[in-house]
This record gives C-alpha cells, sequence and structure tokens, in this order.
C-alpha cells in the first residue's frame, strides 16, 4: 500500500512540532546540566530501574547501606529510551536524582506500539513467564508467538497455567493435551493457582535467583499471582468480562519487585496479542526449536516449505517428529509477517 502524500501544510505543521518537542528536550537537558554542575548533587553510583513514569523512573540504589530505597530521577533526553530493569548510573540530589549514564543491556523483551514499532518493555530478562490461564481459554498459537519472541530474543521461556482450580471434566484433557505438546518439545510447564495456593511453592523456587518477567493476556490472572507471591504488595487486579471471557487491563506500567529469598520479578502491562511485524519471515524457523535443526537440509535452497519435493520440514511433520499443531502455528505466522509486510 502506497504512503499518502502529505500537503505543504501538512509538512508545515509535522516539522513544526518536531523542532518544538527538541526545543524542549534542549531545555530539559539545559535545565539538567545547571544541576549536575551544581555542588547539590552528589557522586555517580550505580542503580536499578524499577519503575518508569514517562520523562522520570525510580532508581534503586545498589550500595547495600541503601538497600530498599527508591529515588525518584531525571532523565537526560540523550540516553535513549531506558526501560525497567536496565542499570545505569545516576547522581543524587537533595529531592531527586538525575540518571547520567545506562549500562549495555544484556537482553530485552519488545512489544509493538499502536503504529507497530517495537518498542522495549523490560531489559536484562533470564526467564520469560508465558502466563496463560483455564480461563481464558489459552491457544496455542498465542503461546507460540511468545515463544518465538522469547527464542529470538535469547531469553528462557517457561510456560506457566494458571487458575487450575478451574479445571473441570469438561476442559482437563483438552488443558493436558496442549501442555503435553510442549512438555514433549523441551518447554519447562508450571502449573500454579493464587486461588488455593496450588503449585506456588514450585513457582517461587523456579523464579529465584533470576530476573523473569511475566508476559500473557489480560485476565490470566498475572497479578493475583504477584500478589500471593509478594504478600503486601497489593497489585490492581480485574475481574473477566462475563461477556467475552477476556481480562480488562491493569497495569500501565512494568515494575519490579525482589523475593525475600533472591531472585526479581517485573510485571508488565497486560499483552492481548504480541506482534512479530519486526522479524523477518525467514527468521521465524530459529523461534521454532523442534524446527531450527531442520533448517538448511530441504532439497532446495530456496525452498517455501510448500509443495516443492524433498522437504525437511514437511517430511518431519509427515514422520511425526513435529506436531502438525505447532506446524500450523509455524505457517500461520509466517502468513501473519506476510501480511504485514
Amino acid at each position: 500500500m502506497s504512503k499518502r502524500k502529505l500537503s505543504r501544510k501538512q509538512n508545515w505543521r509535522i516539522q513544526k512540532i518536531q523542532d518544538e518537542r527538541a526545543a524542549r528536550a534542549a531545555r530539559k537537558d539545559a535545565q539538567i546540566d545547571a544541576q549536575l554542575d551544581s555542588s547539590d548533587l552528589g557522586p555517580e553510583q550505580a542503580g536499578l530501574i524499577i519503575s518508569h513514569f514517562g520523562k522520570q523512573v525510580d532508581v534503586e540504589p545498589e550500595t547495600p547501606e541503601f538497600s530498599g530505597e527508591i529515588v525518584r530521577c531525571h532523565l537526560r533526553t540523550n540516553l535513549g529510551q531506558l526501560v525497567t530493569g536496565d542499570q545505569v548510573i545516576w547522581r543524587r540530589g537533595k529531592d531527586t536524582g538525575v540518571v547520567v549514564a545506562a549500562l549495555p543491556r544484556n537482553s530485552e523483551l519488545l512489544r509493538p506500539n499502536p503504529y507497530g514499532d517495537m518498542k522495549p518493555v523490560a531489559a536484562n530478562i533470564d526467564s520469560i513467564i508465558i502466563t496463560v490461564a483455564v480461563e481464558p481459554t489459552p491457544h496455542a498459537n498465542l503461546i507460540d508467538r511468545y515463544l518465538v519472541a522469547a527464542e529470538l530474543s535469547q531469553i528462557e521461556p517457561v510456560i506457566l497455567m494458571n487458575k487450575t482450580d478451574l479445571l473441570t471434566d469438561n476442559n482437563r484433557a483438552a488443558i493436558d493435551s496442549l501442555l503435553q505438546g510442549y512438555r514433549d518439545i523441551g518447554y519447562q510447564v508450571l502449573t500454579a493457582s493464587s486461588a488455593n495456593d496450588e503449585g506456588l511453592k514450585a513457582l517461587k523456587n523456579y523464579l529465584s535467583q533470576r530476573i523473569n518477567v511475566f508476559v500473557g493476556q489480560s485476565g490470566v490472572g498475572k497479578s493475583s499471582l504477584i500478589n500471593s507471591l509478594l504478600p503486601g504488595v497489593d497489585l490492581k487486579t480485574g475481574e473477566l468480562s462475563t461477556q467475552t471471557r477476556k481480562g480488562r487491563h491493569t497495569t500501565t506500567t512494568a515494575r519490579l519487585f525482589h523475593f525475600p529469598d533472591g531472585g526479581d520479578l517485573i510485571d508488565s502491562p497486560g499483552i492481548r496479542e504480541f506482534g512479530l511485524w519486526h522479524i523477518k519471515a525467514e527468521d521465524v524457523i530459529d523461534g521454532f526449536r523442534e524446527l531450527r535443526p531442520l533448517a538448511g537440509q530441504c532439497r532446495f535452497r530456496d525452498c517455501q516449505h510448500e509443495q516443492e519435493p524433498d522437504c525437511a520440514l514437511r517430511q518431519a511433520v509427515e514422520e511425526g517428529k513435529v506436531s502438525t499443531a505447532r506446524w500450523n502455528s509455524y505457517r500461520n505466522i509466517l502468513g501473519s509477517i506476510d501480511m504485514n509486510g
């Protein structure tokens, strides 16, 4: 689809807005520079961003004597987009602080904004907890999208089935079959229920000593789980809509919490659909761990894995080495990328 041509007046308005934003940013940096030059700021020290609020962040000092303290800090505009989990260098002021530098990230979790651009949500994550629930009904394709994103980000994914207290004779077989399919290809699957505390000890043991982030649809119970794992946090929770059985978004910014026995947990904003538009079609196969070893084994280098003879991927599906459900997810994701590309 060709881009709509803008009129001269529209281009002028866009440029005017950009110039005004640049001027505001310059004034802000000038104010921060004035603070940096004053004697009111302390020495540079390391810190961890535990939450983000527009142009300000909450920073936790990494020095042992200030453990547990939180300082609201201003950001210099030349630091890029900092997120929860970023390690930074900052200086303490009288009432607030100033972040003066950002350290390199080990990993980052991205999500699309309404315009399709990928923006970081959280940084330096060790494990992605892909949270699904008995209700709303979990769908394999959505889980697979999270798994592809985690694999390509080189972040360890774990599938967590929440609300197991809602299992009945009518839905148990389908849920068990769904989870077993992921166990068969090597993914760790955990189960839990904040309603009756089932599985919470095993979940907490896994989360310990890691920086973790919960992702999943609204309504799967992420906030309720955190309230159970960290008593006193009391995150706002939303009940399922009685008509759609989909959750209402309750979290507005990513926030990092510490476990008393070690390990961190980042609660991220609810994500209804995980976009993969930034991923090239040829890279999708690397997000499927059972298909990845088959890459390059087809008879033809440009094999599209459709009707070509001696296709290694389709042969693996026919022989039962790759499940039909996962193969369909792979094709579905490819189709969505082609559609939005």
